[in-house]
């Protein structure tokens, strides 16, 4: 392990998609901005039905030669947008409404709604319309059977660098503690295949199916981290490097620390907001390491059962304290989560923002409130589906 600033000359051999040595320095906290990145997955529904349709490879020819990144992903019934780089929330904001924007009017002009939304909400028709990645799908559905339906859901990734692999691992340590909250914060799939799961998100609960998923291990070193990964491939539970599902992981391919545990927000303020925190606790990381600080104690049982209180309750009920398992509302740990990360949002500029756009959701509700509050009205999941697609046009 290294401190900030420096970079590793380690040549430790590494797995695939594990970078052995680190080419980028990490940035030493007050002279080099963080940036961040964001990957977002969307569904496809039919814009009379709402079911989702197998349309993402139309889609995606329509969006084509636009100056945005868009992808497809696991199946048909989905796309991808990738943000360039952002040194700001403002920057990046911008960035995603455009390419929101983009793949909008794209999936109307095949009779389609773009969702950003975790879960399909009803259930989904099998067999499942995979991409043209055949083999390897192939391959995934023969070893994991009927985890590939959990294949049709949407999560974002928020990419966090400059940092080195060493200092990334570093940073995953301190960051860790915080998934349950961040897991609440972004809650927005209480439904799954046509009812309601009694869970707010659903979508952490059904992913942690996998066995590479779910809490990643605290790491004592890079060599740990690497390790971790070479057991995932050697006992079959990941094909590649690629299926390191972790909610929090050193990338594979860029100079960042990943955070793949928050569901896909429909409202573009609840998205950013999750960026500007999530940035923010790399910074306070980063700091605390400069600073030479000891990491607080930490249970990974009490870790792994915060991460589940988080699912189940959401925003609106209570989580459990990372560090001591005792029961919060889970309000009062996200406005901790805020407290803690304040003078980082401050020096970014993104403080009220930030603060305003808790606010709100603390006031108004998580995406799953949102959700169940839509259904309740007449008990039409249709209805739910339709408040989604509002939301993710809504730029």
């Amino acid at each position: 392990m290294i401190e900030p600033g420096t970079s590793t000359t380690s040549t430790e051999k590494a797995g695939d998609g594990v970078p052995a040595v680190s080419t980028v320095p990490a940035p030493v906290p007050g002279t080099a901005p963080l940036t961040v990145g964001v990957e977002e997955e969307f569904l496809l529904v039919d814009a009379r039905t709402f079911r989702v349709v197998p349309a993402a490879p139309r889609v995606l020819e329509t969006a084509a030669g636009l100056p945005h990144e868009v992808h497809p992903e696991g199946t048909r019934y989905q796309v991808e947008i990738s943000t360039p780089v952002s040194e700001s929330a403002t920057e990046l904001r911008r960035e995603l409404a455009a390419l929101r924007r983009t793949l909008s009017r794209a999936a109307r002009a095949h009779g389609c709604r773009l969702l950003a939304a975790p879960s399909p909400v009803v259930a989904v028709d099998t067999p499942l319309h995979l991409t043209d990645d055949e083999p390897r799908q192939r391959e995934q559905h023969r070893r994991f059977g009927a985890l590939t339906d959990t294949l049709v859901s949407c999560g974002r990734h928020i990419h966090v660098g400059t940092l080195d692999v060493d200092t990334a691992v570093a940073v995953s340590n301190r960051v860790r503690p915080w998934l349950p909250t961040l897991i609440a914060l972004a809650a927005n799939s209480p439904f799954w295949g046509g009812r309601d799961t009694g869970h707010a998100s659903w979508r952490a609960m059904a992913w942690s199916g996998w066995p590479s998923a779910g809490l990643p291990p605290h790491f004592t070193s890079t060599a740990h981290f690497r390790s971790s990964v070479q057991t995932l491939l050697g006992s079959g539970a990941a094909l590649d490097t690629k299926m390191v599902y972790w909610d929090l992981r050193p990338s594979g391919h860029w100079p960042t620390l990943e955070i793949r545990a928050p569901d896909m927000s429909s409202d573009i303020d609840t998205a950013i907001l999750q960026a500007e925190l999530v940035r923010a606790l790399v910074a306070t990381a980063l700091r605390e390491i400069a600073e030479d600080r000891p990491e607080p104690a930490l249970r990974d049982d009490v870790l792994r059962l915060a991460r589940w209180r988080a699912a189940h309750d959401g925003l609106e009920g209570f989580g459990l304290d990372p560090y001591t398992g005792a029961e919060l509302p889970a309000a009062d740990l996200a406005e901790a989560l805020l407290e803690l990360v304040a003078p980082e949002l401050a020096a970014a500029g993104e403080l009220d923002h930030a603060a305003k756009t808790l606010g709100g959701l603390l006031r108004d509700g998580s995406g799953a409130h949102r959700q169940r509050t839509e259904y309740t009205r007449r008990g039409n999941l249709t209805d739910v589906l339709r408040h989604l697609a509002d939301e993710t046009e809504n730029v």
